[in-house]
């Protein structure tokens, strides 16, 4: 890169190209004031609030250092009389607006510091009139008579989340910062991504938890902990700020993933490790309780059920009731779920526990329950069930394809990626049913018929082939199978899938041929695609698109299935699933099985495991009788509720492992009290196939105690002589069978805090792109499987006309377990609802809040309704961490028959008023 020689206070220096004389003086040890410029990533100078000018020879007026870029020979004086003399009378100027340092919203805020650095603590203007406080929303406080109107709350919301909420409005002295059309900022279309909180340097826009009702700052950490987000796939890095030993606010870092940015959730979020419900005792069934599937347990007071042990007493009667159907009943009559909120050290010692101590496969997780389909088909194809890109090459797209996903409520850092592509310029193509916020920013939106997913694929894929659209020169060097699809693609035209899919000919042309010719095409896919009969099917199509046209293994390229749960990736490989060993190493396969029967001593199971949703008929079939579930809950979770319920109490012996009395420990025999996630140090790897490592932010309460200390105190009752010192021993030995982790060792991590696998080399960053010469497969090419045309398994007749589709609020996270004791975020969104679009309301003469019965072939449940003109007509969109009404008694268990995946997205319902159903009984 060109470098340009100045000269910077005497001192000759250098600026890299495109670098401003701030970034250069900073570089230099050297500080400038500045308040609307922030050095924080992705914020562009705006050069407003004129407190960082210097004087440059031979100019007649002064310049914002922050925005102007130095060019050769030019001289800069950052602290001459002038340049001095300035920054002191904006500094004066704006203090004469402010209240008093020792009652201000935050006396420790960035624009006290530079008041306090430039000597300018107190003015001698007279102040203008300022603005009310606004209490409106829970988590935040708005306090304009602080605003020094730099502009960087607009810059945080508009140009780096992209939420649009914030703007500049009025004129003159009466201009202010406004939320939306100058509404409360509660009552306004804030998603509380805290973007402008963390921005703001005066405290005008601050934590709520942070003042007192005088709007005055009270609370100040006395630590900071750098350690990650407990919630979705994305794995944001987060400062955790503790006061006596209780975390009191979240704050972004410049982690690789998200670049300072936070959503609601890991903004917001993190006190359910402070709720008064948190176990903090071993729990063990009262003698004279049984069990029954519709009973509920008051996770308040579990005393009606359990009774509080010693850990050396309940880890006696886990383990021992285990054994005991080992030896009496045999392997296969026992089963563990292990956890994707859990650590990689955890997944990998849980599913070696099963493994070794159980004796057999049966092992799963949630992914069987989101993206099984996906990893499937991508196994079948590629084999590597990992993106091939991170959700950041969007920036370097020409074409987003956004397909069964919605990212603003599921990965909403991820989305803000999405969303400042689309600004760019980058065509944005947005495929589902229910149309979203991404929408607003899309090219396209196809709001195709649900369940007609592989019609609309099809139709894209034979445009290309017949169109002679596709990289001829990739298909001939990278793939097989080629000729066999566009065989079998003839018959599926735009004009014959248009009555399937409802999307009109020309728009599926016109996407295809979109997709097909841009330099960059990436696709972005969720579980509106995966959750279906025909998921694999699905995410087959998404493969054939990408490899047709070439469109993988390079920048702004790929296939991303976005990954729900923070460590869901890394759960999956580190062997948390039936039919795989770690990194995917099939059971059935000796040679591969031989060096895990070498590591831990011991013979395994050559035999796949049972599913989720197969253990649970195999419980009900007999077969299995007892669990160990570690962090899931599979009685809010699983399809079919009522039948996993059912399950769960049938059993003769079950051992969980929580961080409260959950739906599914109501059937326990003995509840084990576990860590949070800012309880315990360990590594997660997030959808980027990026391992970064989680530190402890504070002791967990009670007696509870650390995930991995419990599983291997049940694993030494059970016969292994274990002996882990903490997570870095297990990782070491992870590293050992499992190739994904070459050259990363702990003391890397420790070191850089995140690593993206593959590596190639111990001193050489990850590879973020894969693929870029080929596959892992034996004939180094990907294979393109054909996909044909299923219809759901349940469609919408007579008695049930209306689809039914589940899915994610953006305040709640999976069952709702951890972020429906997040105080916040259940004030934000406390109720239960069902979202149907107004018409279908006005039809059935409905108004928002009432309430509406829900019923399917499996159950029925009764929940208010909002109106959501987003959700297609005839349809009712449902979020499943209602525990109160849980979708997942409606939902349908029929499976993928390659992932084994339930079709949560499509089932026939029947809605109406619930007054009518009532009194018609």
């Amino acid at each position: 890169m060109t470098k340009i020689k100045f000269e910077l206070d005497g001192n000759q220096v250098e600026a890299k190209a495109g670098e401003t004389i701030w970034q250069v003086a900073k570089r230099q040890g050297q500080e400038i004031p500045h308040l609307c410029y922030s050095p924080a990533p992705d914020y562009r100078p705006d050069g407003n609030c004129r407190a960082c000018m210097v004087e440059i020879e031979g100019e007649r007026v002064l310049a914002a250092s922050c925005k102007r870029t130095p060019s050769v020979g030019m001289k800069v004086k950052t602290a001459s009389e002038r340049a001095v003399a300035a920054q002191k009378m904006v500094m004066e100027l704006l203090v004469a607006d402010q209240p008093a340092r020792e009652t201000s919203h935050d006396p420790d805020s960035k624009f006290w510091h530079w008041a306090e650095k430039t000597g300018v603590t107190a003015s001698r203007f007279p102040a203008a009139e300022r603005w009310h406080a606004d209490a409106s929303h829970p988590a935040m406080r708005v306090n304009l008579d602080a605003c020094i109107q730099c502009g960087l709350c607009v810059r945080a919301c508009r140009e780096v989340q992209v939420n649009d909420v914030i703007g500049m409005a009025y004129r003159n002295h009466g201009s202010k910062i406004v939320f939306d059309f100058d509404d409360p900022m509660g009552e306004s279309t804030c998603v509380a991504c805290g973007e402008c909180v963390q921005a703001c340097p005066t405290g005008a826009l601050m934590p709520a938890v942070m003042l007192d009702d005088n709007q005055t700052r009270v609370t100040y950490p006395d630590k900071e902990v750098d350690s990650l987000c407990p919630y979705c796939g994305v794995g944001c890095q987060v400062t955790y700020q503790v006061k006596d030993d209780k975390v009191i606010y979240a704050e972004g870092r410049d982690g690789p993933a998200n670049h300072n940015r936070l959503c609601v959730k890991g903004r917001f979020g993190f006190d359910y490790i402070h709720h008064p419900n948190r176990l903090t005792k071993p729990l063990v069934r009262l003698a004279n309780v049984k069990k029954d599937a519709n009973d509920q347990v008051d996770p308040a007071n579990p005393f009606t059920h359990f009774r509080e042990a010693s850990w050396e007493e309940a880890l006696d009667i886990a383990a021992r009731g285990l054994v005991k159907i080992r030896d009496e009943k045999g392997v296969k009559a026992l089963a563990g779920f292990g956890s994707a909120k859990g650590s990689n050290e955890e997944a990998y010692l849980f599913q070696k526990l099963v493994r070794t101590g159980f004796g057999s496969n049966n092992v799963d997780h949630c992914t069987r329950l989101c993206h099984a389909s996906s990893v499937a088909a991508l196994m079948e194809g590629l084999n590597s069930g990992a993106v091939s890109a991170p959700f950041a090459a969007a920036m370097d797209a020409e074409v987003i394809i956004v397909i069964g996903a919605n990212p603003t409520i599921n990965h909403p850092v991820a989305a803000t990626y999405i969303k400042n592509a689309a600004k760019r310029g980058a065509k944005l193509i947005v495929i589902d049913p229910r149309r979203q916020t991404l929408s607003r920013h899309a090219y396209k939106h196809l709001a195709f018929k649900p369940g007609s997913d592989v019609a609309l694929l099809n139709a894209m894929i034979n445009t290309i082939i017949t169109e002679g659209l596709t990289d001829e020169q990739y298909i001939a060097g990278y793939t097989e199978g080629y000729d066999d699809l566009k065989a079998r693609i003839k018959e599926f035209t735009p004009e014959k899938m248009e009555p399937i899919c409802g999307v009109p000919a020309e728009t599926l042309r016109e996407v295809a041929r979109l997709y097909a010719r841009a330099k960059a095409s990436i696709i972005f896919w969720g579980m509106g695609i995966s959750q279906h009969v025909h998921g694999t099917d699905n995410a087959r199509c998404l493969i054939a698109l990408a490899l047709i046209t070439g469109q993988v293994g390079r920048p702004g390229t790929g296939l991303h299935p976005l990954r729900g749960q923070n460590n869901v990736q890394g759960a999956s490989d580190a062997g948390l699933i039936p039919m795989f060993l770690p990194d995917y190493q099939p059971v059935g396969r000796t040679d591969l099985r031989e060096p895990f029967e070498k590591l831990w001593h011991q013979q395994l199971d050559p035999v796949r495991g049972l599913t989720v949703v197969e253990i649970m008929n195999a419980v009900h079939a007999g077969e299995i009788t007892g669990m160990y579930v570690e962090g899931e809950n599979p009685a809010m979770s699983d399809p079919d509720l009522q039948h996993a319920r059912e399950a769960l109490a049938k059993l003769e012996h079950l051992v969980v492992q929580d961080l409260f009395v959950t739906e599914t420990a109501f059937h326990a025999d003995v509840i084990l009290p576990a860590s949070a996630f800012a309880e315990k140090s360990g590594t997660f790897t997030n959808t980027d196939r990026r391992v970064q490592l989680a530190r402890e932010v504070i002791k967990p309460p009670g007696d509870a105690r650390q995930d991995l200390w419990i599983i291997q105190e049940i694993a030494k009752r059970m016969g292994l002589p274990w002996n882990y010192s903490g997570p870095a021993d297990v990782f070491t030995e992870m590293a050992q069978v499992m190739p994904s982790l070459n050259n990363i060792t702990w003391e890397r991590l420790v070191r850089e805090g995140a690593v993206t696998y593959p590596v190639d080399d111990p001193n050489k960053p990850g590879n973020e792109i894969i693929f870029t010469t080929g596959f892992p497969t034996e004939s180094g090419r990907g294979k393109i499987v054909p996909a044909h045309v299923t219809p759901p398994d349940e469609l919408p007749d007579d008695e049930y006309p209306m689809v039914l589709s589940t899915g994610r609020v953006l305040e709640h996270w999976h069952t709702g377990s951890m972020t429906r004791r997040a105080s916040l975020l259940d004030q934000i969104e406390p109720e239960a609802v069902a979202f149907m679009t107004p018409k279908d309301m006005r039809r059935m003469k409905l108004s928002p809040g009432d309430f509406i019965r829900l019923e399917t072939r499996r159950g029925a449940v009764e929940v208010k309704v909002r109106a959501d003109r987003d959700v297609p007509e005839n349809m009712v969109f449902m979020p499943f961490c209602y525990a109160e009404a849980a979708a997942n008694l409606l939902t349908n268990p029929a499976l993928d028959p390659f992932g084994k995946i339930p079709e949560f997205k499509f089932c026939a319902v029947r809605a109406e008023k619930a007054e009518l159903r009532t009194a018609a009984e």
